[in-house]
């Protein structure tokens, strides 16, 4: 792949340097990068390597970048070096490189683009993990969205992972959850309910929850007293919940490796086993809980509660993990919870919305403390979703009462509109999504815009193919320089995969898309003015077969990239 062929051209120069003693040995390479310049005139590729290693070389940067400068363009994949600024190595590769591409990506087919450097690192990467007590909503599909594509990135780069759901059956709200059910059940039983009262969750979604309630246990718990039927209906209730939470996020073509219940593991002990850990290396103590910093409040009474030591690791206060009437806080739950998934994994990634923010430094702490540094840890925040309708903020569902639900956007736009409209924007920024625009076929809509360049790409390819020429690797020789440029958008794929599974970014993929999308449209183009520039050159099948296998690679990684991101390629539009 051409930018990882250059790395090494680039790592077997420094070699060569330190070798002849003008670079010293064992210094840091890390932060050199090869991309392409902002600017294409520049070159097709520039690196920074005389900038990052002239300081320890004791060199001027231009000075260390001539004599890299120098290696390069003895290199048969170079026709020319430059250096641009105070240090920057630009080069333009030679037309048989990027032949080699383009048979490269012709040769890998689905595989292109993905790589091994990740291989024997598993990753945990918990997304979504919303109460179960509704179907899901808006408020969740963005975070599901980028958690899944998120997840298919670190695969595609080798990485294991880990899909991982955090079932939130403990806390009160499940017990809320189980007296609506009860409700619905004895409304199911023909019982007058009347209007749902407050504190309860009204929407018709536990209906059939009651009604399958009502089909088991007949008339039994109707008068009964609610310590008889709370835990059963609890427990029935939740799975009825997830059962609708699993098939809502198919919807979105989304799954888990594991739903990991919140109920089981302080079943289990698993809280005691992490607070006794952390006992052992003083990581919790018996303390006075603080005031919160910055409050003010006149009834504060200090308690003494075990607290976790997380001002040893970057937190403001230390924090309790569990409460006065010896229940474990959220935090306790969470902090088990972490050191359970650290078992299984050697890093974690939670995708968290951005009302969570507060958070974070502290279950950071945790996990820090609870893997003694050995576990990565990573939160990456996702910002709420505007729904909007032709500029218009959108009406509630009538599915859910008060919200709109991830089955009602599926069913209006279809799930790769929706997935590929959140990977649009980064997670941590504010994001429109209007039905309308996700719906328009035009340039200003990025879902329309990346499918019809591969459904472009097909339908060239079955007109071709009524002409009775097909894609040929044999006359790549007569490619001009429109198709090398063509090519060289195309082989930053594989950068492009791995720059977003490292910073945990996947619009990257989206913002790429949309380039490469643009570079296919604009070298299509050319024919409506320049008859000699139409890929399919009825006079001249050589150079028609030519640029029908240009096409075809074309869409091949327009493909890949939409397969990571869970959006299929269209065929025809």
């Amino acid at each position: 792949m051409l930018f990882h062929i250059f790395q090494k051209h680039i790592d077997a120069i420094l070699d060569e340097l330190t070798e002849a003693a003008v670079l010293p040995v064992g210094i840091d390479r890390s932060n050199i990068t090869l991309e392409p310049p902002r600017d294409p005139s520049h070159g097709d590729l520039s690196t920074n390597a005389a900038m990052v290693l002239a300081k320890v070389a004791g060199m001027k940067p231009r000075d260390l970048a001539e004599k890299i400068a120098e290696k390069l363009g003895t290199l048969d994949d170079v026709r020319s070096v430059d250096i641009a600024g105070p240090g920057f190595i630009n080069l333009r590769v030679v037309a048989p490189v990027l032949v080699r591409e383009l048979l490269e990506i012709a040769q890998l087919g689905p595989e292109y683009g993905r790589s091994d450097k990740g291989e024997g690192i598993t990753v945990n990467i918990e997304y979504v993990s919303a109460n179960p007590t509704g179907p899901m909503h808006m408020g969740h599909c963005r975070g599901a969205v980028v958690g899944d594509a998120l997840a298919d990135l670190l695969e595609a780069v080798g990485h294991k992972v880990i899909r991982e759901y955090y079932v939130n059956d403990a806390g009160s709200q499940v017990d809320t959850l189980a007296r609506s059910a009860h409700l619905r059940y004895l409304e199911a039983r023909g019982e007058e309910i009347g209007v749902i009262p407050q504190g309860l969750y009204p929407g018709d979604y536990l209906k059939p929850v009651g009604e399958a309630l009502a089909a088991e246990f007949g008339d039994k718990y109707i008068g009964a007293e609610e310590s008889e039927w709370l835990l059963i209906f609890r427990k029935a209730a939740v799975a009825k919940m997830m059962d609708m939470i699993r098939s809502d996020l198919a919807m979105l073509g989304i799954r888990h490796d594991v739903f990991a219940s919140e109920a089981e593991l302080h079943e289990a002990g698993k809280a005691d086993i992490a607070e006794a850990q952390l006992r052992a290396r003083d990581l919790v103590y018996d303390g006075l809980l603080e005031q919160p910093k910055g409050k003010v409040i006149e009834d504060w009474e200090a308690i003494e509660l075990p607290l976790f030591r997380s001002t040893q690791f970057g937190d403001d206060q230390d924090r309790p993990i569990k409460k006065s009437n010896g229940r474990w806080t959220y935090f306790g739950g969470d902090l088990a919870y972490h050191f359970q998934k650290a078992q299984a994994a050697d890093e974690l990634i939670d995708i968290w919305g951005a009302d969570h923010s507060g958070t974070v430094k502290r279950i950071k702490a945790a996990v820090a403390a609870l893997t003694e540094g050995k576990t990565k840890f990573d939160v990456k925040l996702v910002q709420m979703v505007r729904l909007l309708r032709n500029g218009e903020p959108e009406k509630m569902s009538k599915r859910s009462g008060n919200f709109v639900t991830i089955a009602d956007m599926v069913e209006e736009v279809g799930k790769d509109a929706v997935r590929f409209t959140m990977l649009t924007r980064k997670a941590d920024a504010q994001m429109d999504f209007d039905f309308a625009k996700v719906m328009e076929a035009s340039r200003d809509n990025p879902v329309f815009y990346v499918q019809y360049a591969h459904a472009r790409i097909q339908s060239t390819l079955r007109k071709a193919a009524e002409e009775g020429v097909t894609p040929s690797a044999d006359h790549l020789d007569r490619l001009g320089e429109e198709e090398m440029d063509l090519i060289k958008m195309a082989a930053q794929f594989p950068r492009i995969i791995e720059s977003a599974a490292s910073s945990r970014e996947p619009h990257r993929v989206a913002f790429y898309l949309n380039d490469l999308a643009a570079a296919f449209h604009g070298y299509y183009n050319l024919g409506n003015d320049r008859p000699d520039k139409r890929i399919i050159m009825v006079n001249d099948p050589g150079v028609t077969s030519a640029r029908l296998f240009l096409a075809k690679n074309i869409g091949q990684t327009v493909k890949n990239g939409l397969a990571l991101m869970g959006v299929e390629a269209a065929e025809s539009m």
